[in-house]
């Protein structure tokens, strides 16, 4: 299968973090990219990131000038998903909630050709409850890009019971086309990855408001002793706070097993507007070039 006979203009809803980043490896792998945001100042500020995160990859030598400037030519920001009405596959990365991304898919689904491909970069949510909002619920799947997107090789599938084999065969191969690998994972809550992930980062909080470790130590026993690339608090910091508890109270709702149950202090660094880098507090305070200065200490939880 030649996947770029079937697949030419791919789309993306969202300029996020995540957005962003799905944008830039279509648009780094060749492909005519359209990328949506709500309004004009936060389309500027993702694609800013896309060129920020390129310019980096020449000053490490990564890519060169030439590549930087052919990823961005085949990079079209809009704020109007009929845009879309031309695209082969769109991809939605709007914020994990439910209600959005159902209104963004049925959009989606009144625009776009009837050949098209619908998928979600959900992390969690229920891929046939998403899929049941549009006409197409067969051309509709999980599309779990890791974060960040450009670095991470894996995407994780994800078939609803109405997905057809031969959409997933294209999209797999889609996949293997930009790069990356694939697995593949059933609609069930938190999929493969964070079915992994979450109960790791969830059960570090509970060590740290039971006084096991500090919040560096936990994180270096993470990447020293563990070898994972980043330690848990760093990781929830750098994906946000907000996005994860919103995630797991989710999860839990579905799935409502004790390792997938928030703790109380997630929940209150949420309140607090402790949402992590973006917010330049979170488990860790950073300062304005984002580096770390500080950490949350027990003694400071009142």
């Amino acid at each position: 299968m030649d996947i770029r006979e079937k697949i030419q203009k791919v789309g993306v809803v969202g300029c996020g973090t995540m957005g962003s980043g799905i944008t830039q490896v279509c648009a780094q792998s060749g492909y005519e990219t359209i990328v949506s945001e709500a309004n004009e100042e936060l389309l500027k500020k993702g694609i800013g990131s896309i060129e920020s995160f390129l310019n980096k990859g020449i000053e490490r030598g990564k890519i060169t000038q030439q590549e930087k400037e052919s990823t961005l030519a085949h990079i079209k920001g809009v704020t109007d998903l009929g845009y879309f009405s031309e695209c082969d596959l769109v991809i939605e990365a709007a914020s994990e909630d439910l209600n959005l991304k159902k209104r963004i898919l049925a959009d989606l689904d009144r625009i776009c050709p009837e050949h098209a491909i619908l998928g979600t970069n959900t992390s969690n949510l229920c891929i046939m409850e998403l899929a049941a909002t549009t006409k197409r619920p067969e051309k509709v799947l999980g599309i779990h890009f890791m974060n960040p997107v450009p670095l991470m090789r894996l995407v994780e599938l994800v078939r609803s019971i109405a997905t057809r084999g031969d959409i997933l065969a294209m999209v797999k191969e889609f996949t293997k086309s930009l790069g990356k690998d694939y697995i593949i994972a059933s609609d069930t809550p938190g999929f493969i990855v964070n079915r992994l992930n979450s109960p790791f980062m969830l059960n570090a909080i509970r060590m740290f408001e039971a006084g096991i470790g500090s919040i560096e130590d936990i994180d270096k026993a993470a990447t020293l002793a563990l070898n994972h690339p980043m330690g848990p608090f760093t990781l929830m910091d750098f994906s946000g706070l907000d996005m994860m508890y919103s995630s797991v109270k989710q999860r839990y709702e579905e799935l409502p097993i004790p390792e997938f149950m928030p703790p109380p202090l997630l929940k209150r660094m949420v309140h607090a507007d402790r949402f992590g880098r973006k917010t330049g507090k979170g488990w860790y305070e950073y300062n304005e070039k984002g580096e770390k200065i500080g950490s949350l200490k027990l003694g400071d939880l009142g």
